[in-house]
């Protein structure tokens, strides 16, 4: 079991952060044509609502995960005790996980049911998209297991696990994620996995945030005269 627990969640992010970062790169730098989402008309009347829910909600459940395990103990403890900070992680994570599932559901129903839209899909839309559902599940999940320990000890674990990961303590992080429960390892197994498979799909549109778009100038546009 050590040995396994060192693999997967002492080498493996590595290796999936290696190929995230190399791997984004690359495309970016020899494929710019592909790095796009692209169009399947999200902003149709019926999927308005199922896009804008799952977009919501994976934004704030990515910057929760991002707070909540790279915020040092030492540091959240002058504001929130670690009980507390475990029950609004599951109150807030609940409530934004469940509008991600909404619309990552309607999603996949229209990815796979509408004609048009599933023969422009290639596999990698397909895959990532029941990749992120099953991602999504097991963090719904993860949220009864907290029930049985309010204490936040499993949360200090996971933090622990990250900090030692992105300050490259191997052995740390093998210690701090071995005892916890499985529906956890499988919950960061999985998130690895989507950094892994990120460069080979359209979630690399997530890097392109239009930041620029404030800085440049009007365009003016002007209607054609018939004459």
């Amino acid at each position: 079991m050590s040995y396994f627990n060192t693999l997967l969640f002492g080498i493996y992010p590595y290796i999936a952060i290696a190929v995230l970062i190399v791997g984004s790169w690359i495309r970016f730098d020899r494929e710019q044509y592909t790095w796009k989402a692209g169009s399947s008309q999200l902003l149709r009347n019926d999927l308005r609502i199922a896009s804008n829910c799952f977009h919501i909600g994976i934004i704030f459940i990515l910057l929760g995960h991002f707070v909540g395990l790279l915020t040092p103990e030492a540091v959240y403890h002058n504001f929130i005790s670690s009980s507390a900070k475990q029950l609004l992680a599951m109150v807030s994570g609940g409530f934004f996980g469940l509008l991600c599932l909404y619309g990552l559901v309607n999603l996949i129903r229209r990815r796979m049911t509408d004609p048009r839209i599933r023969a422009t899909s290639n596999r990698s839309d397909i895959a990532i998209l029941w990749l992120l559902l099953v991602q999504l599940i097991l963090g719904l999940l993860t949220i009864f297991s907290s029930m049985s320990h309010m204490d936040g000890s499993v949360m200090i674990l996971l933090a622990t696990w990250a900090q030692s990961i992105v300050t490259f303590q191997l052995s740390e992080a093998v210690a701090a994620i071995a005892p916890v429960g499985i529906i956890y390892k499988l919950h960061v197994f999985f998130g690895m996995t989507l950094l892994l498979v990120f460069p080979f799909t359209r979630l690399v549109h997530v890097l392109s945030v239009p930041v620029w778009y404030f800085g440049r100038r009007l365009q003016i546009v002007r209607q054609k005269r018939h004459i």
